[in-house]
């Protein structure tokens, strides 16, 4: 096999699974940042994936450093007259090296994801206990912390937000609001124009 013979491919491959991986974590950053966040959501389908491309990306990685790092046979020595005598930087161990460093930094991306949205500057405001409301929605689509960081991000934009609690894990988001300023078909609408899908919980 080709990839088991040339770690620069494996090592490719590895980076290929692991950008795969993380695609339906990365997906909604980038798309904040375009200005498309309705795009958001568009690799969740992904998500139940995650865990095989994971391995698939270690087993790449395995196998590339295994190569570099081997001791040639007498065989191999004896060919390598036939070969460049200075390997290029793709089939070197620095470059498997930066590799690896990018790939871990891909599949740790869900962890961090949260530090590229921008933190609400809220001003100091008085609401009369009479107007604040709160207000549990279900949103599906959600898939990671970086999902949470951009149902929030989107919902910090409304005037008359207080706080906003996602989770990817329970599948809801939690808004206590000034309803005097703003309501919950609002508060819904912008969830649902993230590209996930959000439903009021009704007690």
């Amino acid at each position: 096999m080709d990839l088991i013979k040339r770690p620069g491919k494996a090592a490719f491959a590895g980076l290929l699974t692991a950008a795969a991986a993380s695609i339906c974590c990365i997906t909604p950053v980038l798309a904040v940042l375009a200005g498309t966040s309705g795009m958001a959501a568009t690799f969740a389908w992904m998500d139940p994936y995650r865990l095989y491309l994971i391995g698939i990306t270690v087993v790449m990685l395995g196998v590339a450093w295994y190569q570099a790092l081997r001791p040639r046979t007498e065989q191999e020595i004896a060919c390598a007259c036939d070969d460049d005598p200075q390997p290029g930087f793709f089939r070197s161990r620095s470059f498997l090296g930066i590799t690896t460093a990018v790939v871990a930094l891909m599949l740790s991306f869900p962890y961090y994801a949260k530090a590229f949205y921008p933190r609400p500057v809220r001003e100091v405001v008085y609401v009369q206990q009479s107007n604040v409301a709160e207000t549990e929605f279900t949103v599906e689509g959600m898939t990671c912390a970086g999902c949470e960081g951009h149902v929030e991000s989107e919902l910090n934009k409304l005037t008359g937000i207080l706080t906003v609690k996602a989770s990817y894990d329970r599948g809801n988001t939690v808004v206590t609001y000034d309803s005097t300023q703003v309501d919950a078909q609002q508060i819904l609408e912008a969830i649902n124009r993230t590209g996930y899908t959000a439903t009021e919980n009704h007690e």
